[in-house]
């Protein structure tokens, strides 16, 4: 075995060991100019443009050391694509330097002197971006917010989408999806090309992510604002990230006021116990205000503390109170759509215990089953099933909080509902496309130093296999943009304590989370519960 050939399996040894998670740096480079913008790789070498020298520069990916370097086409270079021959230029200004005038060309290149062999009208004013699927090109406009492909025979355009945010810079086809960075929000999405769906987001590595381009299982960035090249893992076998930790001591508070003029005969309430789970972990024991009469786990695995109270009179009041000091976590899951399996790839056990039905669902019920026949069809992949419903709800559900738990088939029907009827909505249609679905409950910060929670929320998790259970949430998905559509979808966020998870109909929580109450009193007996969260950010 020769030196080089050594060294070459050595170094790839030596990165399957270090990637470790999908956006993780592997390595970084200094870039050739200051002001950075296309990339793309030719199978061995990067080709950087930069705007500010004109010039187009050929990259050893290994050292960052300049091989040779062309002129520019044009006066504005951005994107850059390899075809498998020659090397394509989208530039932002076109033939003229004119600061005032947008006029984006599209450049063939010779790649060995810089001649120019083509010249094309940038399907849209200002192209960024630029990359090559094999057989069209596609560039990404930061005007009009699109991610275009397009031929290049003529510039026609072959088919739009909206980009995922608002400030697309760069793009990159990896054989099966696009990728693609936006400054506006420091982040790079995975976007199925068939539909402009994001798929997966990934933080950028620097804070002005512009060109992109694909080596092998790793993501090359160029950043404009730090100068740097980084190249990036984005296929591992890491399912999820965790970041920004928080500490918190958290309460939960269960009042119940007698205000008579009868007796309050039995009182039974119980307040669900937060366990460790991806995105949270809890520090130490509970606190509680006063001792339980007794822990209970439902049939879903869910513990409470049960609180048993008899024959409180008028002018007497319950407070209950549970502590826990918790850490919370930024969570997101990292889902490739071929990596889920099929739907019998699902545990039988799981199957049945998360496809029952129940009242709230009504999962046979006619508006559920036209829904399934059109929105999932003869789809069989469990992520697609899961996003095209999480599309559909979000489409044609609007945001209403007026304190009614409908079914799902009312929720449906009316087109409205808040986070729990848009979560029994969800759940209900997963169930009924054989996808297992459960929901979570929390408490939540509003992001300040301390905070009383009184409106909480709740959301979905579906069962993926060879993932687990995996967070979706349609009501903070119901939004505009793609990024925004897709935010939810794999997230737990560090605000979050989750206290509750269910299949519904729990004999100890019944449909509710955080808390439950059952009592019975005396004929007009009036009383008030009331319930919050205090959050306490505790200092480290």
């Amino acid at each position: 075995m020769n030196k080089q050939l050594t060294a070459f399996l050595i170094f790839l040894t030596i990165s399957s060991v270090t990637l470790a998670f999908p956006g993780e740096v592997i390595k970084s480079l200094n870039t050739a100019g200051n002001y950075p913008t296309g990339l793309c790789f030719d199978g061995k070498n990067l080709w950087l443009a930069d705007r500010e020298t004109d010039k187009i520069y050929c990259l050893n990916p290994e050292t960052g050391e300049i091989i040779r370097q062309i002129e520019s086409p044009a006066y504005w270079p951005m994107g850059l694509a390899w075809d498998g021959t020659f090397l394509w230029n989208a530039d932002y200004r076109g033939r003229t330097d004119k600061s005032e005038d947008l006029d984006g060309m599209i450049f063939k290149i010779d790649p060995k002197d810089g001649t120019l062999l083509k010249t094309l009208q940038a399907p849209s004013k200002s192209p960024k971006g630029l990359t090559w699927d094999g057989q069209y090109l596609w560039c990404v406009d930061d005007i009009s917010d699109k991610v275009i492909q397009f031929s290049t025979t003529d510039g026609t355009t072959i088919k739009s989408f909206p980009s995922p945010s608002k400030d697309p810079k760069g793009i990159a086809f990896d054989g099966k999806y696009l990728w693609i960075s936006d400054i506006s929000t420091d982040e790079i999405y995975m976007v199925d090309p068939a539909t402009g769906l994001v798929i997966i987001i990934l933080d950028a590595p620097g804070k002005y992510p512009h060109g992109l381009a694909i080596q092998g299982n790793t993501l090359w960035v160029v950043d404009q604002e730090d100068d740097k090249l980084y190249q990036l893992t984005i296929n591992d076998e890491q399912k999820f990230i965790r970041k920004d930790k928080k500490q918190h001591k958290v309460t939960f508070n269960h009042n119940v006021s007698c205000y008579g003029p009868g007796n309050i005969l039995t009182l039974d309430v119980n307040i669900a116990l937060p366990e460790n789970r991806d995105n949270q972990n809890i520090l130490g024991d509970f606190v509680y205000s006063t001792p339980p009469t007794e822990l209970v786990t439902d049939k879903w695995g869910q513990k409470t503390a049960l609180f048993s109270y008899k024959n409180i009179k008028p002018g007497e009041k319950i407070e209950i109170q549970v502590t826990a000091d918790v850490e919370t976590y930024n969570t997101r899951y990292i889902i490739f759509p071929e990596k889920t399996g099929t739907l019998n790839d699902i545990p039988k056990v799981i199957k049945q215990e998360y496809l029952s039905d129940d009242e709230k669902y009504q999962i046979n019920s006619d508006i559920i089953q036209k829904t399934i026949k059109e929105v999932v069809g003869d789809e069989e992949n469990p992520y697609w099933i899961m996003r095209k419903l999480h599309q559909y709800l979000i489409g044609h559900l609007e945001y209403i909080m007026d304190g009614a738990w409908d079914t799902a088939p009312t929720v449906l029907t009316n087109g409205h509902g808040s986070c729990s009827e848009y979560t029994f909505a969800f759940i209900a249609l997963c169930k009924a496309a054989g996808l297992p679905a459960k929901y979570v409950g929390s408490v939540w910060n509003r992001h300040e130093q301390v905070y009383m929670d009184d409106v909480y929320h709740r959301w979905v998790e579906v069962y993926l296999p060879n993932y687990g259970w995996i967070p979706t949430d349609p009501t903070h998905g119901d939004r505009v943009s793609p990024r925004d559509q897709a935010f939810p979808i794999g997230l737990v966020r560090n605000n979050a304590l989750i206290t509750t998870h269910s299949g519904g109909g729990s004999e100890t929580m019944e449909w509710t989370y955080n808390s439950n109450v059952n009592y019975t009193t005396e004929p007009k007996t009036n009383l008030n519960i009331t319930t919050y969260a205090d959050w306490d950010k505790k200092e480290k």
